[in-house]
């Protein structure tokens, strides 16, 4: 379900959105499902959008949370802890189709 998701943002990040991050802990069981998402399909969102800034920030014991800025400087951010790959694809894609 992931990999759909991915391949149905294609190349709109740009439309509504100016920058992802994505805060995750290298070793923390809860940040399995965002390690797992960033490994498996953080090539292809990036390829598909190459201009597009997508930043993975890693810190030892940090929450893996998901930010979207929007124009005008708007911040939205949902927690990613104990989220499968699915549910990480499906938080994304509620972030990029959401208007601040």
């Amino acid at each position: 379900m992931a990999a759909a998701v991915v391949r149905g943002l294609g190349s709109v990040l740009g439309k509504n959105l100016r920058e992802i991050r994505i805060h995750v802990c290298q070793k923390s069981a809860a940040s399995k499902g965002t390690r797992d998402f960033v490994e498996q399909h953080y090539v292809d969102l990036k390829r598909a959008n190459a201009n597009f800034p997508i930043l993975v920030r890693e810190c030892s014991g940090v929450e893996a949370r998901l930010w979207a800025r929007y124009d005008l400087g708007k911040e939205h951010s949902v927690s990613l802890d104990n989220m499968s790959v699915d549910q990480v694809a499906q938080s994304l894609h509620t972030l990029v189709q959401s208007k601040p």
